[in-house]
């Protein structure tokens, strides 16, 4: 999958982007709130990126994607639809990563927003949900502002995380039965 809003490219890692992800990984300000809150050395990052690969295995709109800018190609941070298992249900999280530099410029809830429309306009899902650690209030900010709403507090890798969740409004489900 690749894809673009008013000011981001969205595309598929490759091979080429390690440094990028490498310099995400590798700054303990970027990774306080995402799984451990610990950075990662190389080895680990190379493992990341794998693991990312393996992740589009699960469909062609799934996993992270590099996050462009869209006038001069800059990576900026990543974002996608990835699948996780809560409470032992298959879930598809909208997830999304900026870096340091470019926050507060709205280019998180824009990723976000898109794979929102993404995932329940064109790919049918009835539910997403993102996973946000309870003190990153910038994550719970972007959630928000899709219209994302607090559900329940679980721990995932160990670690607590809340649940937020969107559902596809009820009277789209009833509409798209009778077509």
């Amino acid at each position: 999958m690749q894809f673009e809003t008013e000011r981001i490219n969205l595309r598929k890692y490759n091979d080429d982007d390690f440094d990028f992800l490498y310099s995400l990984l590798s700054n303990g300000e970027m990774v306080r709130h995402i799984g451990e809150g610990k950075t990662k050395d190389r080895k680990e990052a190379q493992n990341f990126l794998e693991w990312i690969y393996r992740t589009y295995q699960a469909g062609a709109d799934r996993g992270l994607m590099v996050l462009e800018r869209k006038d001069d190609h800059t990576p900026i941070g990543h974002a996608g639809l990835v699948p996780q298992f809560i409470d032992g249900v298959e879930e598809l999280e909208i997830g999304y990563w900026v870096s340091r530099s470019h926050w507060g410029k709205g280019y998180a809830t824009e990723a976000a927003k898109a794979l929102k429309v993404h995932g329940l306009d064109h790919l049918g899902e009835d539910r997403l949900i993102s996973l946000i650690q309870p003190n990153n209030i910038a994550s719970k900010r972007v959630a928000g502002k899709i219209g994302m709403d607090f559900e329940k507090e679980v721990v995932s890798g160990g670690r607590r995380v809340e649940v937020y969740s969107i559902c596809k409004p009820l009277e789209v489900e009833i509409w798209n039965s009778y077509q």
